[in-house]
C-alpha cells in the first residue's frame, strides 16, 4: 500500500483499537487499563498527524520549498513525541489516588478478552506500519508503528499483571502497572523526540548508507583523479548527496558532464530516492589526497 493509504487505514484501526481498550477500561474499573486506553487517545491523534505529514511530504517541490516538503514528517514524529510524554503525565495523575485507596476490581474476564483483542489488532497494523515506513523510508509511518510495538509490549505486561492482581489480592499493582506504563511510555517518547530532532538537524546518513555511496562513485569515477567534500543527508524518504569532483586538466566540459551522469545514476541505484549535487574541479584544486574519497571535514576514506 501507498504511504498515504496506510496513514489513512492508521486513523481507523487506531479508533477501533480506542473503542476496544475503552470499553476494557469502563467493563473493570482499572486504573492501568485506563491508561493503556489513554494512550490509545495519543495512537489516534498521532496516526491523524502522521496523515497530514505524510500528505504533505508527498507534494513535489515548488517555489517556496525548492528541496520538496519531506522534513514534514520529523515534524509529525516530534509531535507525536510530545503527545506520548503528555500522555505519560495525565496516566500518573490518574494512578496517583489509588496508592492510597486501592479498588478491587470487576469483570475482569470480559474486560480481559476485550483488551486481548485490542492488543492482537495493534500488533498485526504496528508490524504493516513498521515495514511500510521502512520500505518508503517514512519517519512518520516508522515513529507510528513503533510506537504501537510498545503500546502492545505496555498492554500485555498491564494483562499479565492485573491477573496476578485478581489471583494474589494485591490491588496495589493495578496503580503501580499504570506507572509502569507511563515510564514505558515516556522512554519511547523521549527517543521518537530524539530521532526526530536529529532528522531536522541534518544528522548523517547511517554508515552503511554512506558506504552504499562510497562504492558507487569508486565504481564509477573512471579516470577522474579525486572526490571531495562528500556529504549526505536524510530528508523524509530523500537523500540528499553532494560532492567535489577533482578532474583531468584538459578534460572538456562534456566530458565532465558525462562522467557527472554517470555517478548520478550510480548513486541514484545505491541509494533511491537521492538527489545529488556535484561540484566539477580542474585538476590543481584538489586537496592531494588522489583516488581517494574524503568526507566534508576532509577526512580521507580510501577506495581500496
Amino acid at each position: 500500500m501507498r504511504p498515504t493509504t496506510v496513514a489513512r487505514v492508521s486513523v481507523a484501526v487506531g479508533l477501533a483499537v480506542l473503542a476496544l481498550k475503552g470499553l476494557a477500561y469502563w467493563l473493570t474499573g482499572s486504573v492501568s487499563l485506563y491508561s493503556d486506553a489513554l494512550e490509545s487517545v495519543v495512537n489516534v491523534a498521532a496516526a491523524g498527524v502522521a496523515l497530514v505529514a505524510v500528505r504533505v511530504a508527498a507534494r513535489p517541490p515548488d517555489e517556496n520549498h525548492p528541496y520538496g516538503h519531506t522534513k514534514a514528517e520529523y515534524l509529525a514524529a516530534v509531535v507525536e513525541g510530545a503527545l506520548i510524554v503528555w500522555a505519560a503525565v495525565e496516566i500518573v495523575r490518574a494512578a496517583w489516588g489509588r496508592f492510597e485507596d486501592p479498588v478491587a476490581l470487576d469483570g475482569l474476564g470480559v474486560g480481559l478478552a476485550v483488551s486481548v483483542a485490542a492488543t492482537a489488532i495493534n500488533g498485526a497494523w504496528a508490524a504493516v506500519l513498521v515495514r511500510t515506513g521502512r520500505r518508503h523510508r517514512s519517519p512518520a509511518l516508522e515513529a507510528d508503528g513503533r510506537h504501537l510495538w510498545a503500546d502492545v509490549v505496555t498492554t500485555v505486561g498491564v494483562l499479565v499483571g492485573i491477573g496476578l492482581a485478581a489471583l494474589t489480592g494485591w490491588w496495589i499493582l493495578d496503580p503501580l502497572l499504570a506507572v509502569a506504563v507511563a515510564v514505558n511510555v515516556v522512554v519511547v517518547g523521549v527517543r521518537l523526540l530524539r530521532e526526530s530532532v536529529a532528522g531536522l538537524m541534518d544528522e548523517a546518513v547511517p554508515p552503511a548508507e554512506m558506504e552504499a555511496v562510497h562504492e558507487a562513485i569508486r565504481a564509477h569515477m573512471g579516470d577522474a583523479l579525486e572526490v571531495h567534500a562528500l556529504r549526505a543527508r536524510h530528508a523524509g524518504r530523500h537523500t540528499f548527496v553532494e560532492f567535489h569532483l577533482v578532474v583531468r586538466g584538459e578534460a572538456t566540459v562534456a566530458e565532465s558532464h558525462a562522467l557527472c551522469d554517470r555517478l548520478e545514476t550510480a548513486v541514484h541505484a545505491a541509494v533511491p530516492e537521492s538527489s545529488v549535487t556535484i561540484h566539477v574541479e580542474p585538476e590543481h584544486k584538489g586537496k592531494g589526497h588522489g583516488g581517494v574519497v574524503t568526507l566534508g571535514s576532509d577526512v580521507p576514506h580510501t577506495f581500496t
